[in-house]
């Protein structure tokens, strides 16, 4: 079995990185270079000033995407900084041209606070076609998105928060045709209200109006009596916990149908899940350690069991989402990712899986039909 940890180190080293830049032509005479530097680029520069629209159609903004974060919530390894982020935001962007052929540029920002990311990325933003935010903290990621969605006439995504939410919605679409539930009519309990929990309340909401969550977090469930709640997890009660209960994630679990975990590892157990209500539906998200390991929830009764690793069946993933969404918002001229993309999104990722089963009810990331069935949504 690979030692997935130790190569991945030894390849980086190796390869000092992941991603290249290739020239689109030959720079092979002294005409090219008159043609596509000097002097010949002062005419593009030129009428570009005159015609500013137009930029996309004369430079590589047409195909490219900076994916950017601060360093401040990284995977399952939290603040760890800008440097120690890098890795991870070349990830992102070798996926990107994996699987859509879009080229993105990594950057990571010395800055923490919103105001300094938002002036930074304001900043950058002309020299962008879309902009991917990534492992920003929240609440903090709440206000950025808002702001920068405002300001910028390019699409932009914190793909922790909607990518996530997008794929879990999938996900439980089919998870309820193979239980035989409704979403609507089902009681499920969200632990973790940070950047992804709260898009996966809200889209949920958006998904079905009537649906009952009950969110929890580090201290306990959250309802309207609690004091220490920041403005997001304060927002989300306008369409959770409809009972305002009070009390534990063991007191929310009591007969409950879908567990969401998008939070730590092991917060699960098989005496918990062993409350909730027939064939449960246990999403833990946790990465790289889940909630409950897989055999575990098995052995509980659970029906359905969903993680973000690959190693084991129904990978939540974003990258079944956020490829699609860019390759359709840079094909269409699309300037703002809305909620009905998010759903419609969500709905054709569902749709792929033709016969949803206990341990499939979600594509591969492999599946190539993806990007293309997703980007034309995207309009």
């Amino acid at each position: 079995m690979i030692d997935y940890k130790k190569t991945a180190l030894k390849l980086h080293k190796e390869l000092k990185g992941k991603i290249t830049v290739n020239l689109t032509t030959e720079l092979d005479s002294k005409e090219k270079l008159s043609i596509y530097y000097s002097p010949g680029v002062g005419a593009v520069s030129d009428f570009l000033a005159k015609n500013p629209s137009e930029t996309k159609n004369y430079t590589w903004t047409n195909n490219l995407v900076a994916v950017i974060s601060d360093g401040s919530a990284v995977l399952g390894l939290g603040d760890i900084g800008p440097a120690a982020a890098l890795p991870v935001m070349e990830g992102k962007c070798m996926l990107f041209k994996h699987f859509a052929n879009i080229n993105a540029v990594p950057i990571v920002l010395n800055v923490h606070t919103e105001a300094e990311i938002i002036a930074a990325i304001k900043a950058i933003a002309p020299s962008f076609g879309g902009i991917n935010l990534e492992d920003i903290a929240a609440p903090k990621c709440f206000a950025i998105e808002d702001e920068l969605k405002k300001s910028l006439n390019i699409p932009l995504m914190h793909d922790d928060q909607h990518g996530t939410a997008i794929v879990v919605l999938a996900g439980l679409i089919n998870a309820c045709k193979v239980t035989k539930r409704s979403l609507s009519k089902s009681k499920i309990v969200l632990v973790g209200v940070g950047a992804a929990g709260v898009a996966i309340a809200k889209l949920l909401h958006e998904y079905t109006k009537d649906i009952n969550i009950i969110p929890v977090d580090s201290t306990g469930i959250i309802n309207k009596d609690r004091t220490d709640l920041n403005q997001a997890k304060k927002d989300i009660l306008a369409f959770t916990n409809p009972n305002n209960i009070s009390g534990s994630l063991n007191d929310a679990l009591q007969q409950a149908d879908i567990f969401i975990g998008v939070s730590k590892p092991n917060l699960l157990n098989e005496k918990m899940i062993s409350t909730m209500n027939q064939d449960p539906i246990i999403f833990a998200l946790a990465n790289p350690d889940p909630e409950i390991l897989p055999e575990v929830a098995k052995k509980s009764g659970a029906a359905i069991i969903a993680t973000g690793r690959s190693d084991f069946p129904n990978q939540i993933n974003n990258v079944l989402a956020f490829p699609g969404i860019f390759r359709g918002a840079l094909d269409n001229n699309v300037t703002e990712i809305t909620t009905e993309h998010k759903l419609k999104a969500a709905k054709a990722i569902a749709n792929l899986v033709e016969s949803p089963s206990s341990e499939n009810i979600i594509p591969s990331a492999l599946d190539d039909r993806l990007v293309p069935t997703i980007a034309k949504l995207i309009v």
